[in-house]
């Protein structure tokens, strides 16, 4: 297993910055940390680059990495690892890997789960995590939406991300796109046209829009959709966590 020991190595500056979404982008790469993210990744034959390991990982995970070393194997310091880590407690392992190919058009077909400028990254990663639970087909990200190469949207996907399409596309043009081909398309509204979720039929094929946590989902992409719901109320809260509202309507479907 290759080694390095300092942390002022070029490969290890390089890597620090995928800290930073710009440098992300620029790289095409970004960091995941912990063994459950990293084997998730292989197994879904995600484009691993490097996995570094301190001395914590070694003890810990030594029999999964018998099995699996090869040269993309690297040994770090603790020091390294704590520099490349978000996390107060580094797991021990993290990962370098390419980010996808999306060159690839998306179907507009099936069940979609569509973001509109979601910023919270916790519930990001949730509604992803929940989309793939639920058997969506895939779930795109429109403007203003957290990066979901944002370690805090990693760690709430748990690998969902490896499960299912994510595209970060305009709405508007994939509304157009799902309409075009007679999928419905439910935007979440509380107002006078709108109708309590319990009433919807459940579907095989529809596209869900959910929106920001303060502001709901933007007038212009409201002015599109085939339906307007929303959840009752039955207690004194003002509202649900924008996560946990796509939850109830994604499972309402199935």
């Amino acid at each position: 297993m290759k080694e390095i020991l300092s942390s002022k190595n070029t490969m290890m500056k390089e890597l620090k910055k995928l800290r930073i979404k710009k440098h992300r982008e620029a790289q095409q790469r970004y960091l995941i940390e912990g063994f459950h993210l990293i084997e998730e990744a292989i197994k879904a034959h995600a484009e691993v680059e490097w996995i570094l390991i301190n001395q914590r990982g070694i003890e810990e995970w030594a029999e999964w990495i018998a099995l699996h070393e090869d040269e993309r194997f690297i040994f770090v310091t603790e020091e390294i690892l704590s520099s490349l880590s978000e996390v107060p407690t580094p797991q021990g392992m993290l990962a370098v890997v390419k980010m996808p190919d999306q060159e690839q058009g998306m179907s507009h077909h099936g069940r979609w789960l569509l973001l509109d400028n979601v910023q919270d990254p916790g519930n990001v990663g949730t509604m992803i995590r929940t989309a793939d639970a639920a058997g969506l087909t895939g779930v795109v990200l429109g403007s203003g939406c957290a990066d979901i190469y944002n370690t805090k949207v990693l760690r709430a996907m748990q690998g969902s991300n490896y499960h299912l399409p994510l595209f970060r596309l305009p709405l508007a043009e994939v509304i157009e796109g799902f309409q075009k081909n007679g999928i419905s398309v439910y935007g979440t509204e509380l107002n006078k046209e709108a109708v309590a979720y319990q009433t919807l039929p459940k579907q095989e094929n529809y596209a869900l829009i959910m929106g920001n946590e303060g502001q709901g989902v933007s007038r212009e992409l409201l002015e599109m959709v085939d339906q307007s719901v929303y959840i009752p109320i039955v207690g004194k809260a003002e509202s649900l966590n924008v996560a946990i509202a796509a939850g109830i309507l994604m499972y309402h479907f199935l």
